[in-house]
């Protein structure tokens, strides 16, 4: 009898068959408010069909969908968040990353469906999906409450990685931090909070200070943190021995970024230090996912890409440089650091 061939485990192919079902799930549920209108009180489908004009039986389904995904509970009939939904998924919370999964799903969605296009020709997605000229940022802020919601999302996901990020070097004896692009200030925040004798400065574009004074604001480091508006490409940086740069770098091709580095380099005295928070890619590139995932998808929506720790060490010291350290940190952080000194 002849041995019968080998066939592979199928459960690979048929989990990524199924994985966008999952986000659209969660996409869904938070466009359609479930996890706000079910922090007031948990509910029945029908009640919450009735509250938010939902076909009841549909809402149903897509209510046992969280259920699963562990998103919410359920209790004979009625549904409740679960922790992680309160805590990520809810307008209401700090730590909501809401903006970030509206962003997802009304923009990134769309524009992940054009990727056979952008590897065809080796560009961004912007025209093709929206139409829109301008690739990056141009288009991110239709209203004053989409760019506030965006930028609390990624707020969100601030808090969950700058902790880590400014700890991963010893800041101790630093005297002035500069985050450049510093959004909401999340970082300079985990930085003075961890960093007694540390002050700091944000700097960003004059339609998002408002929003960094108000956050900073909320911080028992508040005295220790000035907001400064402008564009670090172009207007003078402000004073600081070790410069921040997080989620900054991959936005933009090697040309910008050695122009920003240089700016950085030339500002700092000797011995001062640029941190530069990105998720790394493995130096032999077979991962991490979230690296590989997020590399990729800076084809489709910016000029930018991730890169290997090498990879970034080269452009450090292409600018002067000259000690370049890496740490990778703890799984389920979205970020690594890079730290390079002046010599």
């Amino acid at each position: 009898m002849s041995e019968l061939p080998f066939v592979a485990d199928p459960a690979i192919v048929l989990d990524l068959i199924e994985s966008y079902r999952r986000s659209k799930t969660m996409f869904a549920a938070v466009s359609l408010g479930i996890f706000d209108a079910l922090e007031k009180e948990p509910a029945t489908a029908e009640s919450l069909a009735e509250t938010l004009g939902l076909n009841a039986d549909a809402l149903g389904r897509l209510l046992d969908a969280c259920v699963c995904l562990k998103l919410l509970e359920k209790s004979a009939d009625h549904y409740a968040n679960a922790r992680v939904a309160q805590t990520y998924l809810t307008s209401a919370s700090p730590r909501r990353l809401t903006g970030y999964i509206g962003y997802s799903n009304d923009v990134l969605w769309k524009m992940w469906a054009n990727l056979e296009g952008a590897v065809r020709e080796g560009t961004h997605r912007w025209k093709e999906t929206f139409g829109w000229d301008a690739p990056i940022f141009a288009n991110f802020f239709r209203t004053e409450e989409s760019k506030r919601e965006f930028l609390m999302g990624m707020h969100g996901y601030g808090l969950i990685s700058s902790p880590e990020v400014v700890a991963a070097f010893d800041l101790g004896s630093r005297k002035r931090f500069v985050d450049l692009g510093g959004a909401t200030g999340h970082l300079a925040i985990a930085a003075c909070e961890r960093y007694p004798n540390l002050h700091a400065t944000v700097f960003d574009l004059a339609d998002v200070v408002p929003l960094t004074r108000e956050i900073v604001g909320k911080s028992p480091a508040v005295s220790r943190i000035e907001i400064l508006a402008g564009d670090f490409f172009v207007d003078p940086l402000p004073e600081g021995d070790v410069f921040a740069l997080g989620r900054i770098l991959h936005d933009w091709t090697e040309q910008k970024i050695l122009v920003l580095l240089k700016r950085i380099y030339d500002r700092l005295p000797s011995g001062g230090s640029v941190l530069v928070a990105e998720k790394l890619i493995d130096s032999d590139r077979s991962g991490p996912r979230w690296a590989l995932m997020q590399h990729l998808g800076m084809l489709i929506y910016t000029e930018g890409r991730e890169r290997t720790a090498q990879e970034y060490e080269l452009l450090l010291k292409s600018v002067g440089f000259a000690k370049v350290e890496h740490q990778s940190l703890p799984g389920g952080v979205p970020l690594d650091a890079v730290m390079a000194t002046k010599a």
